[in-house]
């Protein structure tokens, strides 16, 4: 089943989307929003998978879906909580300036809690007041889950999970350092996320999802050139049902709590840093992950961050090319 929000109001107006994502059809007789949803969702699950069979067979009145009607599928969140489950990212940027990876890295997940109370759909502009910033991409899968309680084990959370999707978590990488100095986290250097236009039931994903994870690669171009394909399968340290548990080791987390995976990244062939698509590699998902790499290899990062006018475009194909989730596709625009 694949769920997604038309705009409209500050919640956005639920739709049950066909598994090509061609047609839609409205969900407001059964409950209004995604959040209303998730909120009792043994009830209403049933009864919007009914929907999504009905809109499949063609037997009830649909409408074109069109990606760039849509809000973001939870336009905003109770929470929104992002790991870094790819510790291979962590320890690429942390080479690039000489330091060493702790060896908690690998055994205690890392995460911080974003801002949920705005986020932005699949074709909204990324707002950039300054380019000094370093305004980047961060292609990322995320997992919406149920109430979780607190202290949950890593296989409680990992039932929890509702729907699955993908992020563009934008950084603005020249804003981090101080704001890390302070030593109390990100926050001006975290602006809103933007996800796909449909998020998805672990189900209608069959054997991508598994063991916690999502085994299929993630597509990444920036003005209408290859970037990134790494699998977000492989070498993902931390799984999500870890990562959830996690989140919920102090705390309840409540039904519409995302979680995302953090940057998406897969080691070269050798072991060693990632290559790009144009040297037979798998790329990167992100742009501080290229300069890192280019620091690495002679002493200096040669690509910029992203400017006014440049286009990114995140997404997941199945076997026949579709996207599964929709595609984000998003113009770096001046801001006020």
């Amino acid at each position: 089943m694949k769920l997604a929000s038309l705009k409209g109001g500050r919640d956005g107006r639920l739709i049950v989307v066909s598994s090509d994502l061609a047609w839609y059809a409205e969900a407001e007789n059964i409950v209004p929003t995604l959040q209303a949803a998730l909120d009792d969702w043994d009830r209403y699950a049933p009864l919007l998978r009914n929907l999504s069979t009905d809109l499949e067979h063609g037997s009830i009145p649909r409408e074109r879906f069109h990606e760039r009607e849509a809000a973001a599928p939870l336009p905003r969140a109770y929470q929104w909580a992002d790991g870094s489950a790819y510790v291979n990212h962590v320890a690429l940027v942390r080479q690039a300036r000489g330091a060493e990876v702790p060896e908690s890295f690998w055994s205690d997940p890392l995460m911080y809690q974003g801002g949920s109370d705005d986020f932005l759909g699949p074709r909204d502009a990324i707002p950039l007041a300054d380019e000094a910033w370093g305004c980047d991409l961060e292609a990322e899968v995320v997992v919406v889950t149920g109430d979780v309680a607190q202290g949950s084990g890593r296989d409680d959370a990992l039932g929890a999970v509702r729907l699955i999707g993908l992020t563009n978590d934008v950084s603005l990488r020249n804003l981090i350092p101080a704001e890390l100095a302070k030593g109390f986290g990100f926050f001006q250097s975290k602006p809103a996320s933007t996800f796909s236009p449909v998020f998805v039931t672990p189900d209608a994903l069959g054997d991508w999802w598994r063991d916690g994870k999502l085994h299929r690669p993630l597509i990444v171009e920036l003005n209408g050139a290859p970037l990134g394909r790494a699998d977000a399968g492989i070498d993902m340290t931390f799984d999500f049902g870890t990562l959830i548990a996690h989140a919920a080791k102090t705390r309840n987390l409540r039904a519409g709590t995302i979680i995302g995976s953090g940057t998406v990244s897969n080691r070269g062939a050798d072991g060693g840093p990632g290559k790009p698509i144009s040297e037979g590699g798998v790329g990167y998902s992100c742009l501080a992950e290229v300069r890192t790499v280019e620091t690495i290899l002679s002493g200096k990062p040669v690509t910029p961050f992203l400017r006014h006018g440049d286009t990114v475009r995140i997404w997941m194909e199945d076997e026949r090319h579709r996207p599964v989730f929709g595609t984000i596709e998003q113009t770096v625009a001046a801001a006020g």
